[in-house]
């Protein structure tokens, strides 16, 4: 008889096997880097699924997997993360909570799911020492609420940092009404780690076309291009950003954007430094972009410096993600070293 486990398995070898063909169809013809022994990465984008955030958000959840196993998300479990990371030689994973987040326009719920959330992963973190971080989720649009997370997340469970979302149904972080939110990070030079979702106006544009396809990366654009507008980068210069998936379409856009400054009323005043200062400043995974075209992109906006190695997991694996950046020839063992470890090291404060 087969077990779930086994039939979880089989599935997430299938996963795998699927995504590896696609790294490999796009890979770079250069010769695979030299990697050290051991577990040794650092995986700044996994996700995790707390059992009492199953258990009021399954259905949002499974439909937003559009196609995948349902297992994939309701079957987690900590080990699972742990075999993922001994599977992709991943020392410490700071895990977050991914798309649909947890506020679906009932304040209360909000509040109730973000504390189950970070209690949650407060927990992994004592009951595993030194295999997990996290990045706290808040409840936007809710800022009361959200300033209390950040509270409670930072100064009472002393977690990595914030995790939020490209929008929030039809609103994004540039809102004027979050700037609280937003000054209250900045004071405390909080590291906020972004993940994608489809808003409100472009969920399931194209039947059988997974939003995650284009709308999560599109999305990405629209946030930072709302905190660009907005001036809200340039007034809370000292939040480190990681935008995941390589910041969406922004690679492609950022000379069109940059463009604006020359049309758009107002904007160079609160961009004083330009556009293109703020969106180098930013930081960036490499999640989906671990191919030759799209590193290529990345590393014309940022050094390998500001880019970070995940492996969204449970949707991925970060060996997929780690075997396409070994062989993108424009990396080298220098830059890999950064990306799958350092640059983690450096802005989390790891010892």
């Amino acid at each position: 008889m087969t077990t779930s486990d086994e039939t979880m398995s089989r599935r997430a070898m299938l996963l795998g096997s699927v995504a590896a063909l696609a790294a490999t169809a796009t890979a770079g013809a250069g010769l695979a880097q030299v990697q050290p022994e051991g577990s040794f990465r650092i995986d700044t984008h996994h996700h995790i699924f707390p059992p009492k955030y199953l258990d009021e958000v399954r259905e949002r959840i499974i439909a937003q997997a559009q196609g995948l196993p349902t297992e994939t998300m309701i079957g987690w479990t900590p080990q699972r993360s742990l075999d993922e990371m001994e599977r992709s030689r991943v020392d410490q994973a700071i895990v977050s909570v991914a798309a649909p987040g947890i506020f679906f326009g009932d304040v209360e719920q909000g509040r109730r799911l973000a504390r189950a959330c970070v209690d949650y992963g407060a927990e992994m973190i004592q009951k595993y020492p030194g295999r997990f971080g996290m990045f706290a989720p808040i409840p936007l649009p809710d800022v009361e609420g959200s300033l209390k997370a950040i509270a409670y997340a930072l100064d009472v469970l002393k977690l990595d940092g914030i995790g939020i979302l490209t929008s929030y149904g039809s609103r994004w972080p540039g809102d004027p009404a979050f700037a609280s939110v937003f000054d209250e990070l900045n004071r405390r030079k909080a590291t906020v780690f972004v993940h994608p979702l489809a808003p409100d106006c472009c969920s399931n544009l194209q039947e059988g076309v997974s939003s995650a396809l284009i709308e999560f990366p599109t999305d990405t654009t629209r946030c930072i291009t709302s905190l660009l507008f907005s001036g809200t980068l340039t007034r809370c210069p000292d939040i480190n950003f990681i935008f995941a998936q390589g910041g969406g379409t922004l690679p492609f856009l950022a000379g069109r954007l940059n463009a604006a400054m020359f049309f758009t009323p107002g904007l160079p005043e609160k961009l004083p430094k330009g556009m293109l200062y703020e969106l180098k400043r930013l930081n960036y995974d490499v999640v989906s972009m671990a191919n030759p075209i799209s590193v290529a992109a990345l590393l014309q906006l940022v050094p390998s410096q500001q880019l970070f190695f995940g492996s969204d997991f449970p949707y991925l694996s970060g060996k997929v993600v780690a075997d396409g950046l070994q062989k993108i020839s424009l990396l080298s063992p220098a830059d890999l070293t950064q990306i799958e470890r350092e640059n983690a090291l450096r802005l989390l404060k790891r010892a």
